[in-house]
């Protein structure tokens, strides 16, 4: 296949379609709440910024916040001109999480920012703060509750999700369990959804069981790099109501059409879902950015275009009308980011 440059155009194209937000919500955005049908076109899982150092050692000490801005800044211009109006931002705290940052970012640019609370569990905890490992699931809760009620680090920044993450490939340890738990009790009292960096069926399926046994509807949950996972749990836990999120969409990483995570290859994955009948609970992204400090001027930074430029023409190649590109990028986000508590029953 000849991947056609889509333009502008096209995304300006779908949002004149008829698919509409399932219902009027509040969103928490670094820079306030706005209503759900205000989101647009959004990317729902990117980064700015990242610290690779550890829990221990990172800190705002660690950059300098004009010099993040002015690097990042073309990259999200780039983004708006392709009709973006919304960026999730999925670094968590004690990986390089800056509110002040991204307020700044969203106010130089008109994009819509949205930040998160939660821990990051995967890579051996070495994200993960000292205290997380003796606090229970209710007070690590709390700590998040209190960043959506009062703000991250005195910045006036509110969370807008919950972002987690567990080990790859296997089942919960216990203190994963206390950090999906604690995602639970977060949810119940704010109505953010909870984003979980999950790498294989496994500990997707546990996760799903874990919140249903505390009460949670399955769509409660987001499962991040469902790429990873197999075509099968992606409609098996789809079907039972969790959002998929296959945000790792990359020209330049593979390029032979076909091969796993090839833009080929996401577009036959995204068609197959909605073959199934649930094209309403995908999510799709770059996972890209990536400000990397300590490296020289942020090291590589991947910008936010792919998906405009590539994934969409072979969508349309695959059949995809205006509405349903729609439904990925316009619908799926509002209703996946709008506060909500979602409960079992």
């Amino acid at each position: 296949m000849k991947y056609k440059l889509l333009t502008a155009a096209l995304v300006f194209i779908t949002l004149l379609s008829c698919v509409e937000v399932e219902q009027e919500q509040r969103i928490m955005t670094v820079n306030g709440a706005i209503f759900s049908t205000d989101l647009g076109v959004t990317l729902i899982h990117e980064h700015v910024l990242v610290d690779w150092i550890g829990a221990d050692s990172t800190g705002y000490h660690r950059w300098d916040r004009e010099e993040v801005i002015e690097r990042v800044l073309p990259y999200f211009m780039d983004a708006a001109g392709r009709g973006v109006n919304t960026i999730g931002e999925f670094t968590p705290a004690y990986l390089g999480r800056d509110p002040f940052i991204l307020s700044e970012l969203s106010r130089q640019t008109g994009i819509n920012i949205l930040t998160n609370t939660g821990f990051y569990g995967a890579v051996d905890n070495r994200f993960m703060p000292a205290y997380a490992f003796d606090e229970n699931a209710e007070q690590i809760a709390q700590r998040w509750i209190s960043e959506f009620e009062d703000g991250i680090d005195e910045s006036g920044v509110r969370p807008g999700f919950i972002k987690i993450s567990v080990a790859e490939h296997t089942g919960l340890s216990e203190v994963h369990q206390k950090i999906v738990e604690a995602a639970a009790i977060t949810h119940n009292e704010t109505g953010m959804t909870i984003f979980s960096h999950t790498i294989g069926d496994q500990p997707a399926l546990e996760q799903v069981e874990l919140l249903e046994r505390n009460g949670l509807h399955p769509s409660s949950w987001v499962w991040t790099h469902a790429q990873s996972g197999t075509l099968e749990a992606n409609i098996r836990l789809a079907e039972r109501g969790a959002w998929i999120s296959l945000d790792n969409v990359r020209f330049d990483l593979v390029h032979e059409a076909g091969q796993e995570g090839s833009i080929d290859w996401y577009a036959d994955r995204i068609s197959a879902i909605r073959d199934a009948g649930y094209l309403d609970k995908v999510l799709i992204s770059h996972d890209a950015g990536w400000y990397d400090v300590g490296e020289p001027n942020g090291g590589d930074f991947r910008g936010y275009t792919d998906i405009f430029d590539f994934l969409l023409s072979a969508l349309v190649d695959n059949g995809f009308s205006d509405d349903e590109i729609e439904q990925l990028l316009v619908v799926n986000p509002a209703n996946v980011f709008g506060l909500k508590v979602r409960r079992s029953g």
